[in-house]
């Protein structure tokens, strides 16, 4: 529910957002389409974010992965940020932004 309310948010916002309902389709996308950051959820059926986020840097070593949850994940391997799902909007964005623009420079 959190992730597709903050697609929501990040659309209006001028972001082009691209989802995955799991595991499989979250690489495909990756694989496919040019991605400038990925927005992962941390509990995932059948995996984690940070260990998606370990399979991912296997395709795009340079794209940032943040993890988007209620608790920081136990390591933060493979990861290059987290926002806590309680963030509120105005500091969301900003932080969405600044990662983007990491990968930008």
């Amino acid at each position: 529910m959190h992730l597709r309310l903050r697609k929501a948010v990040l659309e209006e916002a001028g972001y082009a957002v691209l989802s995955a309902t799991d595991e499989a389709e979250a690489l495909e996308v990756l694989r496919e389409a040019p991605v400038c950051l990925v927005l992962s959820d941390h509990m995932l059926r059948g995996t984690t974010g940070t260990e998606l986020a370990k399979q991912m840097k296997k395709i795009k070593r340079d794209v940032p992965i943040i993890v988007y949850s209620g608790m920081v994940p136990e390591t933060m391997r493979h990861v290059d940020g987290f926002i806590n799902k309680d963030e509120p909007v105005s500091n969301f964005l900003s932080l969405i932004h600044r990662f983007v623009k990491r990968y930008w420079e």
